[in-house]
């Protein structure tokens, strides 16, 4: 009996070796048959992925200009600031349009020789601006107006009088003499 036992204990082990070897067998092949079957039921739906070969673009200018996108109006929270955004824009009266008349000696000698009155002015104000803001503060009729701006950025005005009104008093007037 003894020889009995040991002989089915390797023949136990044969089988249970064996076995594993036939469960693996059958599970490799098992997932080869899933995977070909979702193959089969991706390409029937169209669900299969699709490789393309990725094309560069054709650059023909050497400068790259941004292409154009959508543009939002702002939506703000609040309002900013209270001047402009309330409705009351701020204007250009002859105080702001004229700022200081110019002393340096050669606008004496300018309002001396040519009956010329010389002003710093607001950078935004053009001729006529200025020739109306000078007939409303001075009372005096200006025959032509000269502008140019200045390297540090003001803008200088001569003011050519009409020969009716003398530039020298008008300059005692405004206490610039």
């Amino acid at each position: 009996m003894p020889p009995k036992k040991q002989a089915a204990k390797p023949a136990a082990k044969k089988a249970a070796v064996a076995k594993p070897a036939t469960k693996s067998s059958s599970k490799k092949t098992a997932p080869k048959k899933r995977g070909k079957e979702k193959n089969a039921k991706a390409q029937n739906t169209g669900m299969l992925k699709k490789t393309f070969k990725k094309t560069r673009k054709v650059r023909t200018n050497v400068t790259f200009h941004r292409p154009y996108t959508q543009l939002t109006k702002p939506k703000p929270k609040y309002t900013r600031k209270a001047g402009n955004s309330i409705g009351k824009k701020t204007r250009m009266d002859q105080f702001r349009i004229l700022r200081f008349p110019l002393t340096t000696e050669s606008a004496m000698k300018k309002i001396e020789d040519n009956n010329t009155l010389v002003f710093i002015v607001d950078i935004r104000a053009n001729k006529r601006n200025i020739r109306d803001a000078v007939r409303k503060m001075y009372d005096i009729k200006a025959m032509k107006v000269n502008t140019l701006i200045r390297p540090d950025g003001f803008k200088k005005a001569m003011v050519k009088l009409s020969p009716e009104h003398d530039a020298l008093d008008i300059a005692n007037k405004i206490g610039i003499l």
